[in-house]
Parts: structure tokens; C-alpha cells; sequence
């Protein structure tokens, strides 16, 4: 059974994963961040800057800090840049996401049209009206589908809160991170069936986007086991999953060409 635990022993660069797109069949790629530094942000885009098929980036960004207008001015400066993320799966309080301060910082976001990605998980659902409530503009992703146990075929609850929260306008999600929620050593792509099927039935073909979550999905699988996983879930490449693949991540994030799949 899954272990739950695991780590990435070898740091991972622009030339490890542009041989595994061209395998794969992807174009271009989207990077997001792994870590909450500004150390990290200047670098992901400075790496976007010197490879043409990185064509976003999605930061990190304190949105409680008193100086997040002046950061977010710095960031704009690089035309790769393309939203925010912060880990709140790692935050201690489950309603983070809804405190003043955080909120202040999400109509930053809004006042400047920058997409933010949700790294949650299902306990977290319950918390998006409210910040929808504030912040009616702001264009939010939920990364991972909210990281449902797959590995325990959990699925209910978190069928219901992705429901209440597809109802809200203006709200994303990612199919990604499956199979490091799921049986490491043991999972197919049927295991994944259910839940991309909840999540298109609620969301629409126009809400979702495919996210490879590389190099993390490589505790569980290769990239292209990732990528073969959910063409088998979703099948033929009629126009409705060609938008999964690529066209609804160039509109979330703003790009300024279409690419064929989006990644992080």
C-alpha cells in the first residue's frame, strides 16, 4: 500500500523534463512552485526566460505581507509570469485561506487579474465561497482535484464539496497529482476513472486542465505513464478533451499562444 511518504533525491532542471514532453506528445509547459521563497520565484522565471518551451510560471507570494503590491509589481516586470500559489494543504489553521489578511492579499490578486492555484485538500473546500464571496473576480484553480484518497477509494465527502464548489463561477481544476494520491505501486488508470468524471460532470470540459505535477509524479510513475493515465480516462482527442489538454490553461493563465498540454 502507499506509504505516503517519499522523497526526490536529485535536484530536476529545464533538461531533464524537455526530452519526457517530446515523448509525451506536450509542446510547452507551465512551471509552478514547490516552495514558499522569492528565491524560488526569480528563479523558475529566469529559468522560463532561457527555454522557449516553458511558457508560464506560477509563483510563490506572500499575500499577508504589507509590501505584496510592490512584489507583485517586481514579478509583473517578467512576461512569463503568471499567477500565485502557496501551499495552504501546509498551513495549521484548515480556514487560512479565509483570514483578513489573506483575503486582503486575493484582491491584490483580483485588482491585478493574476490567477491564483489552490494547493488544498478536501477539509479545504468548504472555504472557497467565502473567498469567492470577497473576491468575485478573482480566477482561482484547485491543483490536484483537492487530493482526494484515491489510495482508499475515499470519494463521497469529497464528491460533495466538489460539487457545492464547481457551482461557483470563475472556479478551475486541475487533473493532476492522481497517482501519488493513489496506490503507488499499484494503480491504473481506472482507479482515476470516477474521479475525473465527478470533476468533468460538475466542472464542464471548459473548467478543467491537465497538470502532469512533474517531477512529484515520479514517486508513483513515469511522466508519460502520467500523461498515457488520464488519455486513456478521457480518451479520444475529440474537441471537448483537447481543451483539457491545452486551450483552457492558455485562457486561465493568460498565454499569449495556445499551448498542447499544461504541466507543473
Amino acid at each position: 500500500m502507499n506509504p505516503r511518504i517519499g522523497t526526490l533525491v536529485r535536484p530536476f532542471f529545464p533538461e531533464h523534463l524537455k526530452p519526457l514532453l517530446a515523448t509525451a506528445g506536450v509542446d510547452h509547459t507551465i512551471i509552478v512552485q514547490a516552495i514558499s521563497s522569492w528565491d524560488e520565484a526569480h528563479w523558475l522565471l529566469d529559468l522560463a526566460s532561457a527555454n522557449d518551451f516553458i511558457v508560464g510560471v506560477v509563483t510563490w507570494a506572500d499575500l499577508t505581507s504589507s509590501r505584496l503590491g510592490h512584489e507583485l509589481d517586481q514579478l509583473q516586470k517578467a512576461p512569463k509570469f503568471k499567477g500565485v500559489r502557496h501551499q495552504i494543504e501546509d498551513e495549521t489553521a484548515d480556514d487560512w485561506m479565509v483570514r483578513r489578511e489573506v483575503l486582503r492579499g486575493f484582491r491584490e490578486l483580483e485588482a491585478r487579474g493574476l490567477p491564483y492555484d489552490m494547493l488544498v485538500r478536501p477539509r479545504h473546500l468548504k472555504f472557497l465561497p467565502a473567498v469567492r464571496e470577497h473576491c468575485p473576480g478573482l480566477k482561482l484553480v484547485i491543483d490536484h482535484l483537492a487530493k482526494p484518497a484515491i489510495a482508499t477509494r475515499e470519494f463521497d465527502l469529497w464528491a460533495r464539496e466538489i460539487e457545492q464548489v464547481a457551482a461557483l463561477p470563475g472556479i478551475w481544476c486541475k487533473l493532476s497529482g492522481m497517482n501519488t494520491e493513489a496506490d503507488w505501486n499499484n494503480w491504473t488508470p481506472e482507479d482515476f476513472r470516477p474521479y475525473v468524471r465527478h470533476v468533468l460532470k460538475n466542472f464542464g470540459y471548459d473548467r478543467v486542465m491537465f497538470g502532469s505535477d512533474w517531477p512529484v509524479c515520479t514517486l508513483a510513475g513515469t511522466y508519460k505513464q502520467t500523461v498515457d493515465a488520464l488519455r486513456h480516462v478521457l480518451g479520444e482527442l475529440d474537441e471537448d478533451s483537447t481543451m483539457v489538454w491545452g486551450t483552457n490553461a492558455s485562457v486561465f493563465y493568460g498565454l499569449a499562444e495556445s499551448v498542447s498540454l499544461q504541466s507543473e
